[in-house]
C-alpha cells in the first residue's frame, strides 16, 4: 500500500520565516554599529546596545517559535529549527557575557553571532516559497480563472 501525497506545505511559516530573520539581521548589524560607537567615545550608546540586545533576544525567542510552525505545520526543513535554537543560546551567552564584563569572551561571541544570524537570513530567502493555491472566484468561462492579459484566450461557446 501507498500513501496518500502529502500536502503543499503552506507559505505562511516561510514568509514568516523570511520576516523574522531580515529583522534578525536588521537588528544584529544595528548591535554592531552601536557596540562601533561606543567604542569610538559616545558611551551613550551603551545603554541603547543594551536595549537593541533585549530586542534582539526576543525576536530571536519569537523565530525559534516560527522555525518550529516552519518545520511541523509547515513540513519544511530542519535546519532553521536547529540554527535558530543555537542563535538563541548564543545571544543569551552573548548578554550573559555582556554583563559580567567578559569583553574578549562578547566580542568574539558577538562576530560568531552576526555570522550565524546572517548565514540564517541567507538560507530563509533561499528557501523556495511554494506555489499559492488557486482561488476560486467566478471568472467569464466558469472555472473561476480570469485570462492573463497578453496571453491566449479561450473562446467558450
Amino acid at each position: 500500500m501507498s500513501s496518500p501525497p502529502a500536502a503543499p506545505a503552506p507559505r505562511w511559516p516561510l514568509i514568516l520565516l523570511r520576516t523574522s530573520t531580515t529583522l534578525l539581521a536588521l537588528l544584529a548589524l544595528l548591535q554592531v554599529m552601536l557596540a562601533g560607537s561606543f567604542l569610538n567615545g559616545t558611551y551613550d550608546s551603551l545603554k541603547d546596545h543594551e536595549g537593541n540586545a533585549m530586542m534582539l533576544a526576543t525576536v530571536v525567542v519569537l523565530q525559534l517559535a516560527v522555525a518550529v510552525a516552519v518545520r511541523w505545520p509547515g513540513r519544511g526543513p530542519l535546519w532553521p529549527l536547529w540554527t535558530t535554537a543555537l542563535l538563541t543560546v548564543a545571544v543569551i551567552g552573548q548578554i550573559t557575557a555582556g554583563y559580567a564584563r567578559a569583553l574578549a569572551v562578547h566580542v568574539t561571541l558577538g562576530v560568531l553571532l552576526v555570522s550565524g544570524v546572517l548565514f540564517g537570513l541567507v538560507g530563509a530567502w533561499r528557501l523556495p516559497l511554494p506555489a499559492r493555491e488557486a482561488r476560486v472566484v467566478g471568472g467569464p468561462d466558469g472555472t473561476g480563472r480570469l485570462p492573463r492579459p497578453g496571453g491566449p484566450v479561450e473562446v467558450v461557446k
